[in-house]
């Protein structure tokens, strides 16, 4: 009988599909430490990202097969270790590509019009109504970076506000150019030319801080940056720079270089709307998410 082991909550919906393939033991509390000695048992790990699977936690799990993330990225597992013992590697980056992409567009309408200070004014006993001049999404120009499954659905949400879609990507989307009339450029056009930049890129050596002090110098002074993607993307400290000196006018970030960004100056800057890595947070995406790793997992051990 196949052994799986969890060690991260997934929803029930994906446990019990999982149990239809073999043994599953939930074990949410384990230390990294406790891990090592537990591993060694199992066919299959189930992750999502609190667990970090480390070359030491894959040289332990002997009998390891499969290792699953129920989420988008593979961040938290030793790739390289896990290919050199050929254990398969499952994760669910369909699932959280409804709930970043509408976050993204409630970060754009919450810096547009105020939202985050219009709520704490208002509740502090203040009516700001005339300090509270916003502006629309429409007719505005929204740059997207990077036009996977996330960057395009960002992008059909956003020309319902009759916004302007510039892309850029090493891969271009014929059909995501024609539904939405976005027109593919290159990274400095559309750091220049956008009112809105939002950041949908894997975290490679070729992303990491692809948004730095010579791209953020490239924006209007009027731009917002957006970043759901990865932290590490964005330099912080040139972002911060940025931000205090008024080369761009704000940023909303769901993702930091450090997490949670403790101390981090973004903390107590002005211009910027921050929320905790709460892109995949929602209901349908976590079960979505559970779901799609445990039917991957079923179709890789039935084989």
């Amino acid at each position: 009988m196949v052994k799986i082991l969890v060690t991260d909550p997934i929803h029930e919906d994906g446990i019990r599909m999982l149990k239809e393939v073999g043994g599953v033991d939930v074990r949410t509390e384990l230390t990294p430490k406790q891990l090592l000695g537990k591993i060694k048992g199992y066919d299959v790990l189930v992750v999502r990202s609190a667990t970090k699977v480390t070359k030491d936690v894959i040289d332990a799990g002997r009998k390891l097969k499969i290792i699953a993330r129920a989420g988008a990225g593979l961040d938290n597992i030793d790739v390289q270790a896990a290919s050199a013992r050929g254990i398969k590697l499952i994760n669910a980056p369909e699932a959280p590509t409804i709930a970043v992409a509408e976050l993204v567009i409630g970060l754009m309408l919450s810096w547009a019009r105020q939202l985050p200070r219009a709520d704490a004014s208002t509740k502090q006993g203040r009516w700001e109504k005339t300090q509270l001049m916003g502006s629309e999404l429409h007719g505005k120009t929204l740059g997207i970076i990077g036009t996977g499954r996330i960057g395009r659905a960002v992008g059909y949400r956003a020309k319902a506000f009759l916004m302007n879609l510039l892309a850029f990507d090493v891969g271009r989307s014929a059909e995501f150019a024609e539904r939405t009339g976005g027109r593919y450029v290159d990274l400095d056009e559309l750091l220049h030319e956008s009112d809105f930049v939002t950041l949908h890129v894997p975290l490679t050596p070729q992303t990491h801080h692809m948004i730095g002090k010579r791209e953020l110098g490239l924006m209007k002074p009027t731009a917002v940056l957006i970043n759901t993607s990865r932290g590490e993307v964005v330099d912080e400290t040139a972002l911060v720079e940025a931000l205090r000196k008024g080369k761009i006018a704000g940023a909303c970030l769901d993702v930091y270089e450090r997490e949670p960004p403790k101390g981090s100056p973004l903390l107590k800057l002005p211009n910027v709307i921050l929320t905790p890595h709460i892109g995949a947070s929602t209901a349908e995406a976590q079960r979505d998410a559970a779901v799609l790793v445990a039917e991957k997992i079923k179709g890789a051990t039935c084989k």
